[in-house]
């Protein structure tokens, strides 16, 4: 089997989360790998410069895997990984390489007709989930109401963003906690996600404001997930760390793990370099007794890693990229009471909706 054409689209879905006045989007380049035995794998991969990002794989990555083996997917990403990215950088190169990773992995499983989880590792079907539902721009009230929601749903897993105002009221992102646990009870775990947005003093309140909370995980505190500030914050408070949605390799998740800076390891297979990058995170994570979890959304690519190994934890339903899963695929996966059970179809096991594609496309 022969690869005969790599090319990648950019789209903008529009998606409606809950008590949101008006419709959000969400940028995605939706990839296509196509064979000369008529399999066509696809893939995504979203970043600001998604038009880096199309023209990259367009231009570049994609005509550099003309003619090859898809089946040869170890080899085809070490080869593409040394010719675009031997500085191990991230960014569109590593975010590129992983939204063709991903497509090149679901034309192996329609090839040898098993779903990618299975090829992976085949650890579980069912995996836990759990909901993003805690936006920036919602109030305290919003706040509250959303989370009620899913847990009427029967969802028992939440997490929130904090850091509103870019990190400056850290009394403001501890009321705004308190005032959600307060309402979900201790029978939901509840997590929070600053995105980077915390110098070390402002995390470190913030935990100590928010540890009887029985917060699951701090997310991301501390800016660029400085590996040394993580650690010594981690050191510092009873709540666990987690980090590493948005690292381009595994490179940077050893940087985290030898360290001491995370309790449990994030890589995003949009992000990280796809599934052949990702399990090698997961397998690492592994050698050192930490759990992965999905973070950075894109649930219906990553439950397929957390479905693979005994080490995957959760995979994260974000509303924002959840909903753009939702209009871009025909009948996804959908979290059912804090769980999440895949298909048995080959490959990704999702059928592109084509017409929401083609109504979402930007020439």
């Amino acid at each position: 089997m022969k690869i005969t054409s790599v090319q990648a689209t950019i789209h903008r879905v529009p998606f409606s989360p809950l008590l949101t006045k008006k419709p959000h989007t969400r940028n995605i380049a939706f990839v296509r790998v196509e064979t000369d035995q008529g399999i066509t794998g696809f893939g995504l991969a979203s970043l600001n410069e998604c038009y880096a990002l199309k023209e990259f794989i367009n231009a570049e990555l994609g005509p550099s895997l003309i003619g090859k083996d898809p089946m040869e997917s170890e080899r085809l990403w070490h080869e593409a990984f040394w010719k675009f990215n031997q500085r191990s950088l991230s960014g569109v190169v590593s975010y590129g390489m992983s939204g063709v990773d991903i497509a090149i992995w679901d034309v192996k499983g329609k090839y040898l007709n098993q779903p990618v989880w299975r090829l992976l590792g085949g650890y579980s079907a069912t995996v836990p989930a759990y909901i993003t539902f805690g936006l920036p721009e919602y109030n305290v009230e919003e706040l509250v109401q959303a989370a009620k929601h899913f847990q009427s749903e029967g969802q028992d897993k939440l997490k929130m963003v904090v850091a509103i105002d870019n990190g400056r009221r850290v009394a403001e992102d501890a009321a705004r906690v308190k005032a959600v646990r307060e309402a979900v009870g201790d029978g939901v775990q509840l997590m929070m996600d600053a995105n980077h947005l915390f110098d070390f003093n402002s995390a470190y309140e913030l935990c100590r404001r928010v540890e009887p909370c029985n917060m699951t995980w701090f997310e991301e505190p501390v800016h660029s997930n400085d590996s040394l500030h993580l650690a010594a914050l981690r050191q510092r408070t009873s709540i666990p760390i987690a980090a590493g949605q948005n690292e381009g390799h595994r490179f940077r998740h050893r940087e985290l793990i030898v360290n001491g800076a995370v309790d449990y390891v994030q890589p995003n297979v949009c992000c990280v370099g796809g599934y052949t990058e990702a399990i090698k995170v997961a397998h690492m994570a592994s050698a050192f007794n930490l759990k992965v979890a999905n973070g950075g959304g894109w649930p219906h690519f990553n439950a397929q890693l957390m479905a693979a190994v005994p080490n995957g934890w959760r995979v994260e339903f974000h509303v924002p990229t959840w909903y753009t899963g939702m209009a871009i695929y025909k009948d996804p996966p959908k979290p059912v009471k804090g769980w999440v059970t895949l298909p048995e179809r080959p490959g990704l096991g999702l059928e592109p909706n084509e017409e929401a594609l083609k109504e979402y496309l930007l020439k």
